[in-house]
């Protein structure tokens, strides 16, 4: 049985995600709200990824490569996350304000 998602309509979506993450990294000042879209940022590239890997049929079955990259990419996303959120919460800690645009300098 045939699908009728092609891969436009993966690409497309993927595109609509990586422009709202972008967007959101622009737009807001918050370092959760920023943090937040550049992990949809990373999701909209997964999605791209695993879309090319699933459409690239070799022999008749599909190729599987970008599916095991992605365990490999998710794994490095979940240490990024705990990276960062503990810097988020230490310049918390020492500022009191997640506000990009009070987080300018260096020193205390």
């Amino acid at each position: 049985m045939e699908s009728a998602l092609t891969l436009d309509h993966f690409l497309i979506l993927s595109g609509l995600l990586f422009a709202i993450g972008l967007a959101g990294v622009l737009v807001r000042r918050n370092l959760i709200v920023i943090f937040m879209c550049l992990e949809l940022m990373l999701s909209a590239a997964n999605l791209t990824l695993v879309a090319f890997s699933r459409f690239n049929v070799q022999d008749g079955q599909p190729n599987y490569d970008g599916h095991v990259l992605l365990f490999f990419i998710i794994t490095v996303a979940a240490a990024e996350v705990a990276v960062g959120l503990a810097i988020i919460v230490a310049l918390f800690r020492s500022r009191e304000t997640t506000d990009v645009g009070k987080l300018n300098t260096m020193r205390n």
